[in-house]
């Protein structure tokens, strides 16, 4: 640490504010210079601090460089609410100013309140933040007799939780709203989903969710291979079996990226980030329509952070950021799009072809000569109706290469052309 920056202290701190407050939090507050807040935190101190008192400035992150600079060489603590490190501006301040030149002070937060209060474990109850991000984002959450606990954005939260737990399949639900924990101001509100009775009250507040679903609510597994009813489509859709399998293959792993080429109805990508929250995609699809459609499922999904492209590939992935792993369901003969994706990856990235036409297996044929991978046909059969018996009813088989790229360098290919579009069978 440069000894002409003291480090900057942030302290954590609950709804009870100064009383709430540990020894060192306090010692720290009142020997600082400058103390850096949100409104109601700096309103939150007593007249014995007598630091200069600073609002954090909106936009937050871009300011944060200048607004520290401004200040260098003074004793600069931050407030933050909680545990800064738990959804909080100490992930900030690490990123921008780097992880030696904080001293964190941690508070109990929200989470560790709110589960004192229900008894549920910290460590197997979720939480979800909806601060700056979607509502959709909490379907993917949704199972039975999950416990959930959703951070708030605000007094408003509360009724647009039990609103989606109910256009989701969830009614039954219990809530319980939790606001101001901590402090001489708190308040418990119960209801379900389905009838929740209460006006929109303190915007302090996280909410605590007993995942019920109605009995024919469509059950939506944790792992890939969601039911094909799952999505909205217009038949251009991974079916579910090799939707599972070309996922095994693509092996999604905590904070990659995967290039989701020839969207359809956006299946693999939005599946690829439901294996966990830090993985993201982009799914380049031409079609508007269908590109509008992917839009629709990733939210309905609990993805919404999922990208959609439109536009045609290879034209279309310009400008795009480095994928871990690329996807192509759909325009494989596409003049330069496997060698453009090829590039695109780095060493160690994976590439994923399904197809179903001869054109484009013969391609992929010439693609595994060169370069190795496994090339495997899908094959599946369901079971139907023969007059009064019972048959196989074969789905056209899926062609599908899987390689890792083992070195840097160009790949060139001969190719013709082909549609865009999302495996179909």
């Amino acid at each position: 640490m440069n000894p002409s920056h003291p480090p900057v202290t942030v302290v954590g701190l609950g709804a009870d504010g100064w009383d709430g407050l540990a020894a060192p939090g306090r010692e720290a507050l009142l020997a600082a210079e400058v103390v850096i807040g949100g409104p109601r935190q700096l309103n939150l101190l007593p007249p014995g601090c007598t630091a200069e008192r600073v609002p954090w400035p909106s936009p937050l992150r871009p300011a944060v460089p200048g607004l520290f600079a401004a200040y260098a060489g003074r004793r600069v603590s931050v407030l933050a609410s909680g545990d800064p490190m738990f959804f909080g501006i100490g992930r900030t301040l690490a990123e921008e100013l780097g992880a030696d030149r904080l001293r964190v002070l941690p508070h109990p937060s929200s989470v560790s309140h709110a589960c004192a209060r229900l008894g549920w474990p910290v460590e197997e109850t979720e939480v979800i933040s909806l601060v700056g991000r979607p509502i959709a984002s909490l379907a993917r959450s949704l199972h039975a007799r999950r416990r959930l606990l959703v951070l708030s954005a605000g007094a408003a939260t509360p009724a647009e939780v039990a609103a989606l737990l109910r256009d989701r399949g969830f009614g039954p639900s219990r809530m319980r709203v939790m606001e101001q924990l901590g402090s001489d101001r708190e308040r418990h509100l119960e209801g379900t989903a389905d009838h929740w009775p209460h006006a929109p009250g303190d915007p302090l507040n996280i909410t605590a969710v007993e995942c019920a679903p109605v009995a024919d609510t469509l059950r939506l597994p944790a792992v890939p291979g969601l039911p094909d009813q799952a999505y909205e489509h217009d038949g251009q859709l991974t079916k579910r079996h090799v939707r599972a399998a070309t996922l095994a293959a693509l092996a999604p792993a905590p904070g990659e990226l995967l290039w989701d080429v020839g969207g359809g109805s956006g299946s693999i990508a939005v599946e690829w980030m439901r294996t966990h929250r830090s993985c993201a995609a982009v799914s380049i699809e031409r079609d508007p329509v269908r590109a509008e459609r992917i839009g629709r499922n990733a939210a309905a999904l609990g993805v919404p952070g999922l990208r959609v492209v439109t536009g045609a590939a290879p034209d279309a992935l310009t400008g795009l950021p480095t994928p871990d792993a690329v996807f192509i369901g759909g325009g494989l003969t596409a003049p330069g799009l496997l060698e453009a994706c090829w590039r695109a990856l780095p060493v160690g990235g994976r590439l994923v072809a399904n197809t179903v036409t001869l054109e484009s297996e013969a391609l992929l044929a010439g693609w595994y000569r060169r370069y190795g991978g496994e090339l495997v046909r899908i094959a599946v059969a369901h079971a139907a109706p023969v007059g009064g018996f019972t048959g196989w009813r074969q789905a056209m088989p899926v062609t599908q290469w899987a390689a890792v790229k083992t070195t840097a360098g160009p790949a060139a290919e001969p190719a013709v052309e082909a549609a865009e579009g999302e495996t179909s069978p």
